[in-house]
């Protein structure tokens, strides 16, 4: 399996399970409603739909640095307008068509060009990817946390 393999596996199991780490951003969503993803346990922090948004723009983005494509012009934290049940749907779908984009992506990228630095970033595709990773269990974590909190 070449280092480009290994990481769009390792990409799967961050986003859809199969990881020793624990649950995946898919299994720690399964279950929640738009009303639970709505909710603001902990006041002051960040509701799942806003860290749904948060990982999809991430997503998006390091998707883009790969392609050499524009990322959406969106914030990275959204401002919840429709808190409804269609809306939520949509939110997650979003989410899994931008983590399989993301896969895709990387799984186009030829294995010489992984240590090769990102334009205008300070690290190496390599980098950005594991950071990517990190990024997105750190976030499936806040999501198990908050759900405890409901």
């Amino acid at each position: 399996m070449s280092d480009v393999e290994r990481i769009v596996e390792q990409l799967r199991q961050v986003h859809e399970g199969e990881a020793w780490h624990g649950p995946s951003v898919r299994e720690v969503l399964d279950g929640v409603g738009a009303s639970a993803a709505a909710a603001r346990p902990l006041r002051g922090a960040h509701t799942i739909w806003e860290i749904v948004h948060h990982v999809r723009v991430t997503s998006d983005g390091v998707r883009a640095h790969l392609t050499g494509g524009e990322a959406p012009e969106e914030p990275e934290w959204a401002t919840l307008t429709d808190t409804g049940d269609a809306a939520w749907r949509a939110a997650r779908a979003r989410l899994e068509t931008a983590q399989r984009e993301l896969r895709e992506a990387v799984g186009r990228l030829p294995a010489a060009r992984l240590h090769d630095a990102v334009p205008g970033k300070g690290h190496s595709y390599w980098h950005e990817l594991l950071g990517v990773m990190h990024h997105d269990l750190y976030h499936a974590g806040q999501i198990a946390l908050l759900r405890k909190g409901l």
